[in-house]
């Protein structure tokens, strides 16, 4: 990533933030504060930066994931940046009994409604809740048989050092997912997408969440994620293989797939 000092302070600018470049310490705490603001609104959040349709992406996810309804032991899944549930509930739920789920989240409000969520559906026993940063996971290596990551991975500022981490704790045979949102590559949608996320949603996040600027935020970073191809070189550099990817919804967002071979 490209780097960039600040003259006023010297700090280096080495991550993004939204259209910003911001300090890599300093674009944590930056995120902390969107999601501590969002957490109790976080599907809200989603339905409207998506009209929807991150459920529909998130059902395709794990279907490609495909955990096993069958087998000796259980299939151990890890979803990173996945707080509320979203994912891991899916999975389980998937897998009829034969997966049990990690999510790790650095944010505790996120978690604290994933909790929530998880006693309601009466998943508790079946999926475990963790404080963490997704840059320096506190698993041994090879642990698990999965790793997902769902509209997360733009908010982390090292995301190479996420995709080695991801990579580490993988057994091997292990599968990488990561959904995200991506390039719109279909002409006209490009542009109508455009003012939708720009004008439409912060000013919906205003009324309906009483606050734009995490909308904002939000919309600008998915402006500034790489597109599929650097991003799957990424995980090849990584150490993943047989990467690919599938694009969702005209490419408003797109499914990554790596396996550790």
């Amino acid at each position: 990533m490209d780097t960039m000092t600040d003259g006023a302070n010297g700090q280096r600018l080495d991550a993004e933030y939204g259209f910003r470049r911001v300090a890599l310490d300093e674009k944590q705490t930056l995120v902390d504060s969107v999601f501590h603001r969002v957490a109790r609104r976080y599907d809200i959040m989603n339905d409207l930066m998506s009209g929807g349709l991150h459920r529909l992406w998130k059902d395709a996810m794990v279907s490609w994931l495909a955990p096993p309804q069958r087998g000796p032991g259980r299939f151990e899944a890890l979803d990173v940046a996945g707080g509320t549930g979203d994912i891991a509930f899916r999975i389980v739920e998937r897998a009829r009994g034969h997966a049990h789920a990690t999510v790790l989240d650095i944010n505790a409000e996120m978690l604290a409604v994933g909790r929530e969520r998880a006693e309601t559906r009466r998943l508790s026993g079946d999926v475990d809740f963790i404080e963490g940063n997704a840059e320096t996971l506190p698993f041994e290596s090879g642990t698990f048989d999965s790793y997902t990551i769902a509209f997360g991975l733009r908010n982390v500022p090292r995301r190479e050092a996420a995709i080695a981490e991801a990579y580490r704790v993988l057994k091997p045979g292990g599968r990488y997912l990561c959904l995200e949102f991506s390039a719109v590559d279909v002409p006209g949608l490009d542009k109508l997408y455009d003012f939708f996320s720009f004008r439409v949603i912060p000013e919906i996040g205003r009324v309906v969440a009483g606050d734009a600027e995490p909308y904002r935020y939000l919309v600008e970073s998915i402006r500034t994620f790489p597109n599929p191809e650097r991003f799957g070189g990424m995980l090849r550099r990584a150490g993943f293989e047989r990467v690919t990817w599938r694009l969702l919804s005209g490419g408003i967002a797109a499914i990554h797939s790596g396996y550790r071979l």
